[in-house]
């Protein structure tokens, strides 16, 4: 009887898992493994948030498989060694995988395969499982990867994406021994965020089908609205595989009528700003399935030499700042492990060029605290707002007080987040400065860390732009 081994990675899923499915075609039994992989808590991308989310998932998985006949098998250490015993006690022939862009991710391919063919068995490797379009498939003449989004959007849009796979009624498994299910505890140390999502394909699927009937028509006119949070908050559910991007697109478009569509209107103007998103986090994992070294390197450089204050990126991590729309941002993302992606745009920029620092720091803190945290996403979105990656303006400085003026005017966002300033009327709680000295004392609110015509000018000197 034939067996093949399927490697869950940033596929946690049982519809639409091409993965899965290929498998469950080529075998009579499937072992669904999970590996507890060292190499990655080694590099500590396994925090106390994405530890909680993952073991929910998990979890999820494994209660998804039981109700069809199978279990999640679990091993830890590392992933190549752990896959090929299982491959080796259970006679599975082959190994299935989805592909994935990072430079862990190919080498852990790489491994994998050369160590299944001494053994005489065959890794398969799946593509567009966790992007909608596979790294590499859309490519300009004469080169590797879009490095501009818009003519990489004009052909992501065009593309003809897979059909939609149902979840399997059936998945038998052979003997396996397995480690008990971990719990976030057994995953990582630390306390995750009060206001952390569930995790899990079965959450993932409510929440999605919410957002269509909800939340989609608006988000074209409000997904910039800080107060609003009129976002689909989504992605910690894209980012571990809970929900196919695939399906996620074709829902979403089929939410809208072709009228609609076609003249840009009510649903289809939300469907097609919403399915714009997704073809940025393909854009992302396409530029770093190309250039690996874009997860800790400059992607264009600026020749930056970037300031050094310990000070100030402490205010900025805290919350502190004293730019109350910043500081509101910073203190969600503390709370939730989660922020707003138009406010995590302007605290970019207000680290990587009103302060000046180092874009690697202020992506390693969103690491540390995201829960949605990729590294072709949030990795390549700092260099995007720090000028050293694909923005074709890349000097571009978004000012925090024009942005709270626009995408929070009366205030909301910042009193629900910083509630010193609850009391201060509509657009006056973006200026506290602007008080009288015992007024403005009594908030108990910091002075700004910087005058920001002279942050931007240091910025403009810096890059030779004076």
């Amino acid at each position: 009887m034939r067996v093949a081994v399927v490697l869950f990675t940033a596929d946690l899923r049982l519809h639409d898992n091409p993965v899965l499915g290929a498998a469950l075609r080529a075998a009579e039994r499937v072992v669904p493994l999970f590996v507890i992989d060292s190499g990655i808590a080694g590099a500590g991308f396994v925090t106390p948030a994405r530890a909680a989310f993952l073991a929910d998932c998990l979890a999820d998985l494994d209660e998804g498989l039981r109700a069809r006949g199978g279990r999640l098998v679990v091993r830890a250490g590392d992933v190549v060694r752990e896959t090929c015993r299982v491959a080796a006690e259970t006679g599975a022939t082959e190994v299935h995988l989805a592909s994935g862009a990072s430079g862990y991710a190919q080498r852990r391919e790489e491994r994998l395969g050369r160590a299944l063919a001494a053994d005489g068995r065959e890794l398969r490797v799946h593509d567009a499982v966790t992007t909608a379009v596979a790294p590499g498939t859309l490519v300009p003449s004469g080169k590797d990867h879009y490095a501009v989004f818009t003519p990489y959007h004009r052909r992501w849009s065009a593309e003809r994406l897979r059909p939609v796979s149902p979840a399997p009624r059936r998945v038998e498994l052979p003997r396996v021994r397995s480690l008990p299910l971990p719990g976030a505890a057994g995953l990582a140390r630390g306390t995750a965020p009060a206001g952390l999502p569930k995790g899990g394909e079965t959450e993932g699927r409510r929440r999605l089908a919410a957002w269509l009937r909800s939340g989609l028509a608006g988000y074209a006119q409000a997904h910039d609205d800080l107060a609003a949070d009129a976002t689909s908050r989504l992605s910690p559910y894209l980012r571990f595989g809970c929900l196919s991007p695939v399906e996620v697109i074709s829902r979403a478009r089929g939410s809208a009528s072709t009228g609609e569509r076609q003249a840009g209107t009510g649903a289809g103007a939300g469907a097609e700003a919403f399915v714009r998103q997704l073809a940025w986090r393909d854009f992302h994992h396409q530029v770093l399935a190309a250039v690996p070294a874009a997860a800790h390197r400059d992607y264009r450089d600026r020749h930056d030499r970037w300031r050094t204050d310990p000070d100030e990126l402490a205010a900025w991590r805290a919350g502190m700042t004293g730019y109350p729309v910043v500081d509101a941002a910073m203190r969600q993302l503390a709370h939730e492990g989660w922020m707003h992606n138009r406010a995590r745009m302007l605290v970019a920029s207000f680290l990587a060029k009103t302060l000046y620092h180092d874009w690697r720091e202020g992506a390693g803190h969103f690491e540390g605290l995201l829960v949605d945290a990729d590294v072709a996403d949030n990795r390549l979105n700092w260099q995007w707002v720090a000028g050293t990656g694909n923005d074709t303006r890349p000097h571009r400085v978004l000012n925090p007080l024009v942005q709270a003026r626009r995408f929070d005017p009366r205030g909301e966002y910042v009193r629900r987040w910083v509630p010193e300033l609850a009391a201060l009327p509509g657009a006056a709680v973006h200026t506290p400065w602007r008080l009288d000295g015992p007024e403005r004392a009594a908030l108990r609110y910091p002075a700004p860390v910087v005058d920001l015509a002279a942050g931007l000018a240091r910025f403009r000197r810096a890059r030779g732009l004076d």
